[in-house]
Parts: C-alpha cells; structure tokens; sequence
C-alpha cells in the first residue's frame, strides 16, 4: 500500500505562483509514474503532469493548457513530487490530486484545493 499526502494549496491571485508537494509512504519501492490530476464539478479528472519512470530515466509531459508555466519534479530521496505553478488563471481552479501508478494499481491523495481568484 502507498499512501499519498498532498500539500501547498490555497487561494492566489491570477498571476501569481504557488508550489504543490505530494509526499508518498508505506510500500514506495517503485512506481512507474507519479504526478498531478486536477478536477472541477462537473468534469472528468484531467492530467496536469506526470513524471513517467523508463528504466533508470525520468521522463515529464503536460496538459497543454499548463505547458510553460507548470514545472513537476521529484526528490526521490524524499518520496515527493512537487508541481511549481507559476501564472496561474482562474480556469487553473480545480482541486489537484496526487496520483502514483505502481504495476497496476493507481494510488490517489484526498487532493488539495487550488483557487486562483482576485
């Protein structure tokens, strides 16, 4: 079992920049991706970013919608990934969840709220 706490959301205004952390515990040995979802009432749970793990190289991608101003990264001495949010917009609002895939099971944080609102 892998649990997942994340960390850093708030209310910010548009522009502004702020910094998630998802802290992974219990069986966390290996994974093969780790990253970022995001949701809002009423739609599906989108991709953010996502570290994708290939042999011993780490490979990100994101939504395009965040491309140039997300940054996801990992300690992986820590068990944690990080999504760095810069020039975020109101439509960046949602609530951001914290996913791990290990093998086949997909592991998921309670999520944390992001509101971006003057």
């Amino acid at each position: 079992q892998v649990q997942l706490v994340e960390s850093g959301g708030g209310l910010v205004q548009p522009g502004g920049s702020l910094r998630l952390s998802c802290v992974a515990s219990g069986s966390v040995y290996s994974f093969n991706a780790m990253g970022w979802y995001r949701q809002v009432p009423g739609k599906e749970r989108e991709l953010v970013a996502r570290i994708t793990k290939v042999g011993t190289t780490n490979y990100a991608n994101y939504a395009d919608s965040v491309k140039g101003r997300f940054t996801i990264s990992m300690d992986s001495a820590k068990n944690t990934v990080y999504l760095q949010m810069n020039s975020l917009k109101p439509e960046d609002t949602a609530v951001y969840y914290c996913h791990r895939l290990a093998g086949s099971i997909n592991y998921w944080g309670k999520g944390t709220l992001v509101t971006v609102s003057s």
